[in-house]
Order: C-alpha cells, then sequence, then structure tokens
C-alpha cells in the first residue's frame, strides 16, 4: 500500500512564487493549496490538516512569526517552514526557537525546496515511528525506549535519572551497535530540556571540510556554495541536547573549536564577524578508547576531561544475554506493526540459537537479523532456518573458533576485526568507501585501523 501524497500549504505575498511552488510540487507529488497571507493562511490551518507549512516571513497584516505563534496557540500540529528573504534571517532563527521546523532563504533552488522538505519527512516519519516504539514498550521492563532486565544496564538507568536534569557533559563508551544514541535520548527526555530539540549527528560520517558548517553554520558567501545562510546544529539544538556520535573522528582543527564552545557557550558561524549565545547540553559518544587516542595526541586531552565529566559505559549485547530473548522479541513486534504478514513469534529453538551466537555487531546486529527472518520466513513464526548460517547453523559463538590458550579479550578482538576488514576489502575488491559502508564505520576510522593493523 502506497502512502497518501502529502499536503502541504504555501503562504506568501508573492503570488509567482507561491504559484511557481505550487506547480513545483504538485509535480513532484506533493498536493498543494496556497493563501495569499497570514491571516488567510490560518483560516486554512484551523479548516484542513496539512502535513507541512511553508510560510514567508515578510507579508502584509499577519507576518509569518505572528501566524506561527497564533498556530502554535491553537496546537497546529503541522510543522512550518519558513522562507526568509535578506534581512529577516534574524526572525527566521526566533521563529525556529518558536517551534518552526526550518527555515530557507530567498532566493532558493527548487530542489532546496524538495530537499527541506524530504528532510522534514524523514523527521515525522521518525517521530511516528519513535512514539509507536515508547508504545510498544510500555509495560515492559524498559526504560524511557531502552529494553533491558540485565543489573549493569540497571544500574545505567540509575545514572541516566542522576544526570538528566543536569546541564552536565557525559561521555558515552561502547561498542558499535550497543545503543549509545538511545542512552543519548534517555538522558535528553528524561530531564528538564525533554520538550526542547533532541539533534544528533555522526561526526565520522559528514566530511571533514563540511562538519564545521553543520555544527556551526555559515553566513551567505563564506565559501563557494554558500548561497545562502544556513543554521548550524549547535543553533538547531539550542535550550536542548546535542549528540555528537563518533567523537572520536572529529578532525583536530574541530577539536579546538568545539572545545571553545563548551566553554564559552558560543558558536561562531563560519564567515560570520561576531559570536552567538548558545544554550545547549553536549552528550557524545565513541566506540574508540578515547584514553589511548589522547596518549597518542590523535585527540585534544583538554577536549577529552571537557567531554568526559560523566561516563556511561555501555556492556556488550553478549554480556546481556538475558536481554536477547525480550529484544528479538521486540524486533518482531516491530516488524509485525510495519508487515501485517510478518511472522509473530519465535520458535524455541531459534531463540536457543540467537542467545548462543556472541553478537559481534550487537543489538543492531540482531535488529538486522530480525528483520532479514521477518522476510524470509512463509510461516507464522520465525525459525532456526530463517536465521542468517553465522547464527542459525550452530557456529555458536566466536570465542568458540579461537585458540583456547588465547584468552586476551584485545586479542581475540582485534584479531577479529583483522578478519572482517580483509573480508570486507576482498568483497568490494579493494574499494575502501564501500568496504567502510559494509562494516559500518566511516572511511577515516577504516583508514586509521589499516594503518594500525598493516593492512595494504
Amino acid at each position: 500500500m502506497t502512502d497518501r501524497p502529502k499536503h502541504i500549504l504555501i503562504i506568501d505575498d508573492e503570488e509567482n512564487l507561491r504559484h511557481m511552488l505550487s506547480v513545483m510540487l504538485t509535480r513532484q507529488g506533493y498536493m498543494a493549496d496556497t493563501a495569499a497571507n497570514g491571516v488567510f493562511g490560518l483560516e486554512r490551518l484551523e479548516s484542513a490538516m496539512y502535513d507541512f507549512v511553508l510560510c514567508d516571513i515578510r507579508m502584509p497584516e499577519m507576518d509569518g512569526k505572528a501566524l506561527l505563534a497564533r498556530a502554535l496557540e491553537a496546537r497546529i500540529a503541522s510543522p512550518f517552514i519558513m522562507m526568509s528573504a535578506y534581512g529577516t534571517v534574524d526572525t527566521a532563527v526566533e521563529c525556529m526557537k518558536m517551534g518552526a521546523y526550518d527555515f530557507i532563504s530567498k532566493p532558493f533552488k527548487k530542489d532546496e525546496i524538495v530537499m527541506v522538505l524530504k528532510k522534514a519527512e524523514e523527521r515525522e516519519r521518525l517521530k511516528s515511528e519513535n512514539k509507536r516504539l515508547r508504545e510498544l514498550v510500555a509495560g515492559k521492563e524498559g526504560f524511557c525506549g531502552i529494553i533491558s532486565r540485565n543489573p549493569a544496564m540497571q544500574e545505567i538507568f540509575s545514572q541516566i535519572k542522576r544526570i538528566a536534569g543536569l546541564k552536565t557533559t557525559a561521555l558515552i563508551l561502547g561498542e558499535s551497535g550497543t545503543g549509545k544514541e538511545l542512552v543519548a535520548s534517555a538522558i535528553h527526555t528524561c530531564g528538564n530540556r525533554a520538550k526542547k530539540p533532541f539533534v544528533a549527528v555522526n561526526c565520522g560520517a559528514i566530511p571533514e571540510n563540511l562538519l564545521e558548517s553543520e555544527l556551526f553554520g555559515h553566513v551567505r558567501g563564506a565559501f563557494t556554495d554558500a548561497s545562502g545562510n544556513k543554521t548550524g546544529l549547535f543553533e538547531q539544538a539550542d535550550n536542548g541536547t546535542l549528540f555528537l556520535d563518533e567523537i572520536g573522528e572529529m578532525p583536530p582543527a574541530l577539536q579546538v573549536k568545539l572545545l571553545r564552545v563548551l566553554q564559552e557557550e558560543e558558536i561562531r558561524q563560519v564567515g560570520a564577524a561576531v559570536s552567538r549565545k548558545v544554550n545547549v547540553r553536549v552528550v557524545s559518544a565513541t566506540s574508540r578508547d578515547l584514553e589511548a587516542d589522547v596518549r597518542s595526541g590523535r585527540f585534544r586531552e583538554d577536549l577529552y576531561f571537557r567531554l568526559n565529566v560523566f561516563s556511561i559505559s555501555l556492556p556488550p549485547l553478549r554480556e546481556r544475554i538475558e536481554d536477547i530473548p525480550m529484544l528479538a522479541e521486540h524486533f518482531i513486534a516491530k516488524y509485525k506493526a510495519f508487515d501485517g504478514a510478518a511472522p509473530a513469534r519465535i520458535t524455541p529453538d531459534a531463540m536457543r540459537r540467537l542467545t548462543a551466537y556472541d553478537w559481534p555487531g550487537n543489538i543492531r546486529e540482531l535488529e538486522n537479523v530480525i528483520e532479514r527472518a521477518t522476510i524470509l520466513c512463509v510461516d507464522a513464526a520465525v525459525t532456526a532456518e530463517c536465521l542468517p548460517p553465522r547464527v542459525g547453523g550452530g557456529m555458536g559463538t566466536a570465542a568458540a573458533h579461537r585458540p583456547d590458550e588465547n584468552l586476551s579479550i584485545k586479542k581475540a578482538e582485534d584479531a577479529l576485526e583483522r578478519d572482517l576488514i580483509r573480508k570486507a576489502l576482498a568483497k568490494t575488491g579493494g574499494n575502501r568507501t564501500k568496504a567502510a559502508k559494509i562494516l559500518e564505520i566511516s572511511l577515516r576510522s577504516l583508514l586509521y585501523k589499516l594503518k594500525e593493523f598493516g593492512i595494504e
């Protein structure tokens, strides 16, 4: 079944712009209505449901800011995307602080509007999914969206409660796939910033030359492609929480600037002459050994201490065996909700195999295995035959294949990493970018590991 077309309201006093946007968005598969000013726009919002609102800021009778305020008072839930001409950017930022989703500077290219709308659609989809998942875990042994009965995790829940209401920076440590972003989100939602923005960024997923602009924003003309002003993630997270995932991948030059932001509580957009105050709670996470990176000079010591005021170490899934059945059932329920034809339960034999496997990819790998199984299984239950060979083929834990005399976890992990990297490179014909994607790590992290392990 296909999703219904998204319904958009375009509010602008320029007739030509309204017509152009209406035609363009209709061609893109949207349904579009228009209003010539804020008064007419409010009337439409009160009489119909819209998925998104494109609203100009400077209009006669009722400007965009006043309209947004009236819409918020009336509890109209449609996300607003403000359109700002030169000279109204500060007002657009004020609108975002009030609750607007984003703004776009005039003049803009046609595909910019579509891109902003697609981002807004994805955000709304994630919000809806998160709400549904929270309902799914209601009544289970969960905490702010995290499911666990493991004693170490229960202690982490207590730690989250203790720091949630503070502005203290927190550093979340753990292997890839252990749920570090869920913990960051729990810190946010359990505190007094819960109704403010939670903004997440993977520092290893954004090219180095773009990361500064993403974090701090830029002004028009700051560099060649800066055709308009851009609000950075710090400003988007103002009064809320900014989650810096894979903080260990941050380039040294940006480490200095991040330290200054944490100390001064102000940011300066790329190309701007003045700084702006921000009130942001920073939570970071990494799967790297940051202490080792500090010793090697790869990561700044002063930034490390600034980020690591309070640290939370997440146990890997192989140390939370009692959680595997509950997590597996949770993921089955999730994909059953997506597809009513998917299996609704898991057989005891399949569950035994899940608990016997040691999950090097942790919870993310478990979810991927369950998603794959719900697609492959034609019966009402997930059976052992639906599981991948490494899980369902009686391979057991990775430890079963290691020499008995080698009891070093560090050496075993290094050996496993080397093996996986070599296999990924072989599978991609030596293409490092594709290999990094398969391994679910950043290209920068892969290059570092190749050098560390001496792999050509």
